[in-house]
C-alpha cells in the first residue's frame, strides 16, 4: 500500500473531518466498505453506522447517518446528515435513545418503522463510537 487518502466528512451544518488516512472504512448502504490508496472510483450510499480511518497506529471513529459518499484519486469524500466523534457523544443520551427506540419498535406501525429503526441504528453507532474510545 503506497500512498494516503484524503478524507472529507461534511454534514449540512460544518466540516467535520478533513485528515489524511492509510484506509478508511465506511457503512455502505450493502455493508462496510474498505477503502485503500489506489481504490477504483466509487459513488455508494451510505446506511447509519460508524466511519473509522487509520493513521498511523491510531484509529479515529465517528457515528454517522445515511449519507453519500465518492472515492476517487485517493479521496474519500463523504456527505452525510449528521457525524460525531466519540468526544461530541454523550453515552447516557446515546443508551437512553437505544432504549426508547427498542421500546417503540414492539408497537411500530408500518408508517413510524423506518424513522424508529433510523434513530436505532444511529444510537447503535453512537454507542460503538464512544465504546471504541
Amino acid at each position: 500500500m503506497a500512498g494516503t487518502l484524503q478524507l472529507q466528512v461534511v454534514t449540512p451544518e460544518r466540516r467535520v473531518v478533513e485528515a489524511e488516512a492509510d484506509s478508511v472504512e465506511l457503512p455502505g448502504a450493502d455493508g462496510y466498505l474498505g477503502i485503500l490508496p489506489g481504490h477504483t472510483t466509487l459513488v455508494t450510499l451510505l446506511k447509519t453506522g460508524v466511519l473509522s480511518y487509520k493513521r498511523g497506529g491510531a484509529r479515529e471513529a465517528y457515528a454517522v447517518s445515511a449519507g453519500l459518499a465518492e472515492i476517487a484519486d485517493d479521496k474519500v469524500s463523504v456527505l452525510a446528515d449528521s457525524a460525531q466523534a466519540a468526544s461530541d457523544i454523550d453515552a447516557v443520551a446515546a443508551e437512553r435513545d437505544r432504549t426508547e427506540a427498542e421500546k417503540e419498535m414492539a408497537t411500530a406501525s408500518v408508517d413510524t418503522l423506518p424513522e424508529i429503526r433510523a434513530r436505532l441504528e444511529l444510537a447503535q453507532a453512537r454507542i460503538a463510537v464512544k465504546q471504541a474510545r
